[in-house]
């Protein structure tokens, strides 16, 4: 009877490993078929931009180019200002990224560290505000800088990052309320500050959070086109979206120089995202546990 139950239990214990890694072959399975859907047209999109415009419209396609055409990623540098374009891009970038982590930061901790009155409703009608579309605000906004004198200037761009984001102080305070208060009181009764915990104990905790902000921001401002379509004019003032726009429409049907240009402007994302995805994916996840 013992060796029966010793039996039956190894091929319950077998059955159910069995079970467990065909369901893991399923699911991998699935998540490499839709991948590779979803990865199509980017490689379509990198092939083409080492093509003749010959060999784009060849039927059936050839994924591979031959012969490669490497001038693409050279010629579009010479034929518009890419230089400006890029430099304007990388400094509104950053420097958004860096006003969006030091004003959300600060509003995230106070919400989820400080007791003070009518916290709920201020945090209730801050993310109420994220229901309102950007283009009920869009004309109020712009008579606003109008008067600042600031359009054709990257301050619209720039400046409001430094005033919070609904969203990113959501993201920040559901990541505070996960780290233990016990750390905030031992510090305390070291005699640590407010701004001492804040800097010391919960910044160097939050580096997942802090790290899906800050991808969310560079990616929001890097591939942001409507804002500065609105307030820049001038050619030396063009980010790098609005530099692909006017070369789109000066070089329409040289696909693979569009090709090229598209792929140049979408590598710092691409970089930035593997770089920063363990901390990223840590992030999305830890961000939603505590309510």
């Amino acid at each position: 009877m013992r060796y029966k139950n010793v039996i039956q239990f190894s091929t319950l214990w077998h059955s159910k490993r069995f079970t467990s890694i065909f369901g893991k072959i399923i699911a991998y399975s699935l998540l490499i078929f839709f991948a590779v859907i979803f990865l199509i047209p980017f490689f379509w999109e990198l092939s083409s931009s080492l093509k003749t415009q010959q060999q784009i419209f060849t039927y059936p396609i050839k994924w591979i180019p031959n012969p490669i055409v490497w001038s693409n990623y050279t010629k579009i540098w010479e034929v518009l200002p890419f230089k400006i374009f890029l430099k304007n891009s990388i400094v509104v970038s950053t420097l958004v990224l860096i006003g969006h982590l030091l004003s959300s930061t600060l509003v995230a901790y106070g919400f989820a560290r400080k007791r003070f009155w009518g916290k709920d409703i201020l945090f209730t009608i801050l993310l109420a505000t994220m229901m309102i579309p950007g283009q009920v605000t869009m004309i109020p906004v712009f008579i606003l800088f109008r008067r600042l004198g600031w359009i054709n200037t990257l301050k619209p761009l720039i400046v409001p990052s430094y005033f919070g984001s609904a969203f990113y102080i959501f993201l920040l305070r559901q990541f505070f309320l996960t780290i233990p208060n016990e750390l905030d009181e031992a510090a305390v009764l070291d005699g640590c500050s407010s701004f001492r915990i804040f800097t010391s104990i919960i910044l160097p905790l939050s580096k997942p959070a802090l790290t899906t902000v800050a991808i969310f921001s560079f990616l929001q401002s890097w591939n942001d086109f409507f804002n500065p379509l609105i307030y820049l004019n001038s050619l030396e003032k063009k980010t790098l979206t609005l530099g692909l726009a006017l070369f789109r429409g000066e070089y329409s049907t040289e696909w693979g120089l569009l090709m090229a240009a598209t792929v140049q402007i979408t590598l710092p994302c691409l970089v930035l995202f593997f770089l920063c995805q363990k901390y990223f994916v840590e992030g999305i996840v830890l961000t939603g546990l505590k309510q």
